[in-house]
């Protein structure tokens, strides 16, 4: 087999890279600014340029910061455009790209699959253009919650509480205590045995975090695709 096509798709950032079936990186990773507005055709697009020179790929898994079932996108809040409702991005990115076979998941979600250590409750949180969550039991997906659009204080949701127009407005201090005052909550909800904080904002979190909080890498978004293709026995 030849390498996998990752892509994460951010609100912030477009990234791509060839990994193998280990999630290793068999290229350098190829970054571009996410447009404003960024309707369907546009992404498919410039992943399509994004994508020539890098080595050769046999699969696609592609990482999306909403909701999405079944390759098809069902939300799309951070990429300004609601054209993205309903739309099969796995079809397109498969046609746009060769005709090889494509898989979508939630964003966090794939970040996640490169950093749970199989054991117990873990969860992710994805510190960027909003705040990603996605949670897995003994290394097993669980159901995709949107937790980024419920409230946490007052009328914010976590997307407006800990997002990136946050960390902008308030400063790098306010949105530490914001940032410490989320993680308490999640561990008081769910009780998580580790937590996760990843998304390129992460490198920004400047607080003594609990024994089971750990800073996952900023390429665990790309290195995850790997796992949409493992099979359960070799987990």
């Amino acid at each position: 087999m030849t390498g996998i096509l990752a892509v994460d798709v951010g609100g912030t950032g477009l990234k791509v890279a060839i990994i193998d079936a280990k999630g290793a990186m068999l290229s350098e990773r190829v970054r571009l600014s996410t447009p404003h507005p960024c309707p369907p055709e546009t992404l498919v697009a410039m992943i399509g340029q994004m994508v020539s020179g890098l080595p050769a790929f046999d699969r696609i898994s592609i990482g999306f910061p909403g909701v999405v079932r079944d390759g098809v996108v069902l939300t799309a809040p951070n990429l300004g455009t609601k054209d993205w409702e309903g739309f099969g991005l796995t079809a397109a990115l498969s046609r746009q790209l060769g005709g090889q076979p494509a898989k979508l998941i939630n964003d966090a979600e794939m970040q996640g699959m490169a950093v749970v250590s199989g054991k117990g409750l873990e969860m992710v949180l994805t510190l960027g253009t909003g705040a990603g969550t996605a949670l897995f039991r003994e290394g097993d997906l669980m159901p995709h919650m949107e937790l980024a659009h419920h409230p946490v204080h007052e009328d914010k949701t976590y997307d407006e509480y800990i997002g990136n127009a946050a960390l902008e407005e308030k400063g790098k201090k306010h949105w530490n205590e914001r940032v410490s005052k989320v993680v308490g909550i999640l561990y008081t909800l769910l009780h998580y045995d580790r937590l996760y904080l990843g998304g390129g904002n992460a490198k920004h979190v400047d607080l003594n975090l609990p024994a089971n909080v750990t800073i996952a890498s900023n390429e665990a978004g790309l290195e995850g695709g790997a796992g949409l293709w493992r099979r359960k026995d070799e987990a």
